[in-house]
């Protein structure tokens, strides 16, 4: 990774100022450089990311572009931004100091730009002080911490300055008494898409009511749907929920039906862009727990494959879990 530009700028709403930088961050200094270079990576890495395109007409768009074409300056940049965000941030009710951390990097050979938003905390730490010609310690409260490096950043945007794809994260705001969300609709105007964390996490949800509801056992339905983004993971990069649905319902229209029916309720989109490591991460292993507290965890795909684990419905509307083949067990 490779920090091209950096700049901080302090949005101080407890004293009503917003704090513009003059100069850039010095990364050449060992702990600057650390600090911007973890966060990156932990944004760039992050799952729970939603992904977005600008609408036509975005001011933000007019004024990258500019950037990259050298028509303008990183600073200029930088203030822009720092300035709309002061401004819908005060007609806000989070109206918390924050710091704003504009980075432009190049990472395997494609260039970034990362707007962060750190959050400052309240926090605790000693302070020594001489009086008398002795020395004292005392305990006192810091207004302007920022996130430590293994803390999350709560509001971020990640945007591609090649093909200007946006990735990020951010949390609703009450503006002037309307909910929006600062930086894809306010600050950015971009489109918004469900991270493919979140969709195949609802996609679970809808495919085991729908289960429960016809009488077919839940966790069968959901070793299929993970078997199913296991192997979609192989060739594609997306995965259609629609298509997931008619393959783990493949024995009954009816289930596929209902089950594109909430699909569709729930705005899902046709396609859903998931990372091949997400969908392995997410479909390797399957977990449940009964009603009599007995927690099971085991490769999705020996739901297929019955020389492992079967699933018994007995007479009486109850389920027996058979675990076959074990050639010994280790106590964790």
């Amino acid at each position: 990774m490779i920090i091209n530009k950096a700049i901080l700028h302090i949005l101080d709403f407890s004293s009503a100022m917003c704090i513009i930088s003059q100069k850039e961050l010095d990364f050449s200094d060992i702990t600057i450089n650390e600090y911007i270079e973890k966060h990156l990576e932990h944004i760039k890495a992050d799952l729970n990311q939603k992904s977005g395109t600008f609408a036509s007409g975005s001011s933000f768009f007019v004024q990258l572009d500019k950037y990259l074409a050298e028509q303008g300056s990183f600073m200029e940049l930088s203030v822009y931004i720092g300035n709309i965000l002061y401004e819908q941030i005060a007609r806000s009710d989070k109206a918390v100091p924050t710091d704003l951390l504009v980075v432009d990097f190049s990472d395997n050979g494609t260039r970034y730009l990362a707007l962060l938003l750190l959050t400052s905390k309240i926090a605790y730490t000693h302070q020594v002080l001489t009086s008398d010609g002795s020395i004292h310690n005392e305990i006192i409260k810091h207004h302007a911490i920022l996130p430590n490096t293994t803390q999350k950043v709560d509001s971020y945007a990640l945007i591609r300055c090649d093909n200007f794809a946006i990735g990020f994260i951010d949390k609703k705001s009450l503006i002037d008494g309307q909910e929006a969300y600062l930086l894809p609709e306010i600050l950015l105007q971009c489109t918004s898409t469900i991270s493919g964390k979140e969709a195949i996490k609802t996609v679970s949800q809808i495919a085991a009511e729908v289960a429960e509801k016809h009488g077919v056992n839940s966790a069968v339905i959901l070793s299929k749907a993970k078997n199913y983004l296991l192997e979609n993971a192989e060739t594609s990069t997306s995965f259609s929920p629609t298509e997931l649905g008619q393959d783990v319902f493949a024995g009954s229209q009816v289930m596929q039906q209902e089950f594109e029916s909430q699909i569709i309720q729930a705005q899902l989109p046709q396609d859903v862009k998931v990372e091949k490591n997400l969908a392995i991460k997410t479909a390797k292993n399957h977990k449940i727990k009964t009603d009599t507290g007995i927690e099971i965890t085991f490769p999705a795909e020996y739901f297929e494959n019955h020389d492992f684990i079967e699933f018994i419905n007995n007479p009486n509307g109850t389920i027996s879990i058979q675990v076959k083949n074990i050639g010994r067990i280790v106590n964790k």
